[in-house]
């Protein structure tokens, strides 16, 4: 078995190889490439394939209770500094490595049957591999710096991935945009490593922590530069998880491919803010108002999100804001103190949220058949009674909103419910925000599930294709000729068998995690506490769970109310409240004040460095030039090589300072 952790190097690296391999192809035979398309499809998902089996290899062992495996090499140094890099295997990464390679495949076998027609299929596939490399790197880091490394490769994929079709002003605006949105939670993050170094001498997780709790401790740092050096870090996965402030950009994601949104944007890019507060959870549980801070942000973003999803009716956006209000939860259990809690709803969240975003693009791919290839597709309101037309589908998206609404004995119900009652014990309070976030998800969830799949097909309705298309700004109704034609119909078995594997661990992970056999706590167990199993408590436990369930039911009764049986008209709902309502719709007006406070001022910044640059700094050049004409061309003539005119000129010189000191 030790043979495997020494080979464990290879998982990231396999899927780089076929990335580099596909990409020079693309480079220096692009043409031969493209035609063999299949063939650069199959070697990158065999390569992946192979790390997926490492992994599970991996973990297996780590169940089994094998000691974590630690591989370093010396990368530099200076003086009294060493660096070093390689690789670790704990059971957080090789559950995390799980994870990543099992969604990661199976989104590369989706993306056969969704891309075939694209022409950047080959490219698409490259960059996947390219991200699932970094994903891995990421996993396995054993200190801060290279976490680090790999966290700005992870983003520069995303910015690749979410631009993919560049020629889409949408697209090439939204990868900007996320860009410079995770470029600020970034730099905070790499400003906390380095001040943790400077207030340590350390970037190894466990040290780092330590020491830091020591410093304070003695005196020696005060509290409240600690707690900033933890909220700095925490700016990282803020911005890389969508948390509030910097969640903005997450929603404008869903410009990418549909495989991308499962594969980035719901079960690995975003989790690494997740997966890093874990890794680093020694730091921040030492700071107790560092866990303040993530707590509260976690709730607020888990409440936000949930809010403005009532609303959305673009079927990837709304499960965008989705995965915002699920990461929040995750966030918020980390900062209650209930790491395995949160760790346990990121890998359940994993599975049946990318079968939602692989669900709708299923669905999106199916719509085009009736109107056509533009953002119509995604628009709920052209959509309903699906059902019959995609079972399958159908069953498995039914099975994800049920998980998501934490539904017994779904997945989403054992972990959701471990988190809020994790919450309550640390505060009431934000306990009230998880349970009533809880109570929306469901109802959301089933408003795009009924408005999706159930009641009667609304995509030939032309008035109503008409207004979606104003509203939207579609100028020619149907596909790039004008045309509609076709119904929905069922995706190919490479999109359908991604979903019904999918489906299993959606259903019946969570048994792994029930709080009277809770195999996963033991598993993972916090760090630096042995792992102990507490005590339980039928009369607790009913009393937690049927508060969450009771409130999910609620939310499902008025979904049900409003959009299957028709008894309640949203619209009529929404015109007694048309504040809320527009507040949701416009998405508490967050894009339009950072488009204000930021994006305008900056600009208008930047005028002014241009005016500043053009008149003042041109201008001293341009005088300088000017002075060293004037004096060269003078100087030339009193220059001529003369003896005699330079002794004048000595002579003339003299005879001044003879009349200036007689005057004087």
């Amino acid at each position: 078995m030790e043979a495997i952790y020494q080979y464990a190097w290879l998982i990231p690296v396999l899927p780089l190889v076929g990335a580099l391999v596909v990409g020079c192809g693309l480079v220096s035979f692009p043409e031969a490439t493209n035609r063999l398309r299949q063939l650069n499809a199959v070697l990158i998902i065999s390569l992946l394939g192979v790390s997926t089996a490492l992994s599970f290899a991996l973990l297996a062992s780590q169940v089994q209770g094998h000691l974590p495996y630690r591989q370093m090499l010396e990368w530099a140094t200076a003086g009294d500094f060493h660096l070093q890099m390689g690789f670790e295997v704990d059971p957080l990464a090789a559950l995390m490595l799980v994870v990543v390679t099992t969604v990661a495949l199976l989104v590369m076998i989706y993306t056969d049957g969704y891309m075939a027609e694209d022409p950047g299929y080959v490219r698409f596939y490259a960059y996947l591999s390219l991200f699932s490399s970094s994903m891995l790197g990421l996993v396995l880091s054993p200190n801060m710096v290279q976490v680090y490394v790999f966290w700005e490769l992870v983003g520069m994929c995303s910015y690749l991935l979410i631009g993919f079709w560049y020629d889409r002003p949408a697209a090439a605006e939204a990868c900007q945009k996320a860009f410079v949105v995770n470029r600020v939670g970034d730099f905070g993050l790499l400003l906390g490593i380095l001040g943790l170094y400077w207030s340590t001498g350390s970037f190894e997780f466990d040290l780092t922590g330590a020491r830091l709790a020591d410093l304070v401790h003695a005196g020696d740092l005060s509290g409240l530069i600690a707690a900033g050096l933890a909220v700095l870090v925490f700016l990282g996965p803020v911005a890389k998880s969508a948390q509030f402030p910097l969640h903005v950009w997450l929603p404008d994601a869903m410009e990418g491919p549909t495989p991308i949104s499962a594969l980035i944007h719901a079960a690995t890019m975003v989790a690494a803010g997740v997966f890093l507060i874990a890794r680093m959870f020694p730091l921040f549980s030492s700071i107790p108002l560092a866990m303040e801070v993530i707590a509260w942000t976690g709730a607020f973003t888990a409440f936000l999100g949930a809010t403005i999803a009532i609303t959305q009716n673009d079927i990837k956006k709304g499960l965008a804001y989705s995965t915002m209000s699920q990461l929040g939860y995750m966030v918020m259990a980390m900062g209650a103190g209930a790491y395995s809690a949160g760790l346990f709803h990121l890998v359940t969240h994993a599975y049946f949220k990318a079968m939602l975003f692989l669900g709708s693009g299923a669905v999106i791919h199916g719509m085009e058949a009736v109107v056509g290839h533009n953002p119509a597709s995604q628009d709920m309101r052209l959509m309903g009674g699906l059902r019959r037309y995609m079972p399958k589908t159908a069953f498995t998206f039914l099975i994800g909103v049920l998980a998501i609404s934490g539904i017994p004995p779904l997945a989403g119900f054992w972990s959701k419910d471990e988190i809020l009652g994790a919450t309550y014990g640390a505060s009431p309070w934000l306990w009230l925000v998880g349970w009533g976030t809880a109570g929306i998800t469901a109802f959301y969830m089933f408003r795009m599930y009924f408005t999706t799949f159930e009641g009667k097909f609304r995509g030939d309705d032309t008035r109503l294709q008409a207004q979606v298309n104003q509203e939207l700004g579609i100028h020619s109704h149907g596909d790039h000729h004008g045309h509609s034609h076709g119904h929905p119909h069922e995706a190919p078995w490479t999109m359908t068998l991604p979903l019904l594997i999918l489906a299993v661990p959606s259903t019946l992970l969570g048994l792994v995690g029930t709080p009277f056999a809770n195999y996963f706590e033991e598993l993972i167990h916090t760090p630096g506490l042995e792992s102990a199993a507490a005590e339980f408590e039928w009369s607790e436990f009913l009393t937690m769970a049927g508060s969450s369930v009771g409130i999910v039911l609620l939310g499902i009764t008025l979904a049900v109310s409003m959009y299957l049986s028709r008894r309640l008209d949203p619209a009529a709902i929404a015109a007694k409240v048309p504040f809320l309502y527009r507040l949701s719709l416009r998405k508490w007006y967050f894009d339009e004040l950072y488009d204000s406070l930021f994006v305008r001022n900056s600009r208008r910044l930047a005028r002014q460095v241009l005016n500043l640059d053009a008149r003042v700094v041109d201008g001293l050049v341009n005088l300088t030039g000017l002075v060293t004409l004037l004096t060269g061309q003078g100087l030339k003539y009193l220059e001529n090589g003369r003896a005699q005119f330079y002794a004048l000129i000595v002579f003339g010189m003299v005879l001044g300072f003879v009349v200036l000191s007689a005057v004087t």
